[in-house]
């Protein structure tokens, strides 16, 4: 297995969750950017079919892209050898909804044996460029669909709920098995280690939901609530504040009072911080939290690398919840163990 970074990023906003701020271009020049990236990108795409621009993977080996990382870390682990993945989304330190789609990515996606998006319009460009190079015998799994879920569905970071992982895997090996047919006793091995790899996060999730649920805490933005719901924790933050923040809007002034007095009246045990993408309020909310001693835990929308899996990333998450609840100690950033 050969993992390859595919990222291709300038500060363009994407998609349905854009931040607010000063510099904010405003939405109909930001949605013209991105259709000019895009179209840009796919008019090109065109000429470069056929082209070596996308790394060839070896004879018998299979070409996946996990758009996001943690999609493509958990593609490699069901192929292991029999895979080259690439992952578009790899950068913790920036926001995973700006990028300018180019040739290159383009290239990559139009030419992959097999594709693993988040859906819920969190990549919907990638459907375009997939749209744009249709091939009969590329597999495409969509976690979104792959779980049920309409397009309405309000919270799009899939990947923190407990039972999206195993399902993706499980199709990730069926998909690899109908490309691989000889290796499909590998893959579906590769599940079974797989799930078990995932009983230390599972246990531990029942474990804080065992002795601390109904603890409250406060959020900036969903990114984590399926997570947290497992856990069984109490949301003191309106999600009326959290999809605005989410979605580049500003939140009404009583959200934003309510989200204050959280903190300064000591209302919440945890302040829950996106540390990916940040602003002006989001700030606000953290120096505020951190002045009444209220621990905090940061969270992210793409997996930190190096030294993370997708198993010991959602582990590392709920055990600095943990910390917190338990110890009042703050784990702003993750380092992964040595």
């Amino acid at each position: 297995m050969k993992m390859i970074a595919a990222t291709s990023r300038t500060p363009v906003h994407h998609g349905q969750s854009m931040r607010s701020g000063p510099s904010k271009p405003s939405a109909s020049c930001d949605a013209s950017r991105i259709i000019a990236s895009l179209s840009a990108a796919l008019v090109l795409l065109i000429g470069y079919q056929g082209s070596a621009i996308a790394a060839a993977a070896a004879p018998g080996v299979i070409n996946a892209i996990g758009v996001e990382n943690e999609y493509a870390d958990v593609i490699a682990q069901i192929g292991g050898k029999y895979v080259q993945v690439s992952a578009i989304e790899t950068d913790p330190n920036t926001d995973p909804h700006t990028f300018e789609v180019n040739p290159k990515v383009a290239a990559q996606i139009a030419s992959a044996d097999l594709i693993v998006k988040n859906g819920v319009g969190y990549d919907a460009w990638a459907d375009k460029i997939i749209s744009a190079a249709p091939n009969s015998k590329r597999k495409v799994i969509d976690a979104q669909h792959l779980l049920g879920l309409p397009d309405s569905t309000p919270n799009p970071h899939l990947w923190y709920d407990p039972k999206t992982m195993p399902a993706v895997a499980k199709a990730v090996a069926a998909d690899l098995s109908a490309l691989n047919p000889a290796q499909a006793a590998y893959f579906q091995a590769n599940v079974k280690k797989f799930d078990a790899s995932l009983k230390p996060w599972l246990a531990a999730i029942a474990t804080f939901k065992t002795h601390y649920a109904k603890t409250p805490v406060a959020v900036t933005e969903p990114v984590a609530n399926y997570m947290l719901e497992a856990v069984g924790i109490d949301m003191a933050t309106p999600f009326s504040l959290q999809a605005a923040i989410m979605n580049g809007t500003d939140p009404s002034p009583q959200d934003v009072t309510r989200q204050n007095s959280l903190f300064t009246d000591h209302k919440v045990k945890v302040f829950v911080y996106n540390q990916q993408v940040t602003d002006a309020l989001t700030q606000s909310f953290l120096n505020l939290a951190k002045k009444n001693g209220i621990p905090v835990v940061g969270v992210y929308e793409t997996m930190p690398t190096p030294g993370f899996t997708y198993q010991s990333w959602m582990l590392a998450e709920v055990n600095a919840l943990e910390k917190a609840v338990t110890s009042k100690v703050s784990t702003e950033t993750l380092q992964a163990a040595k």
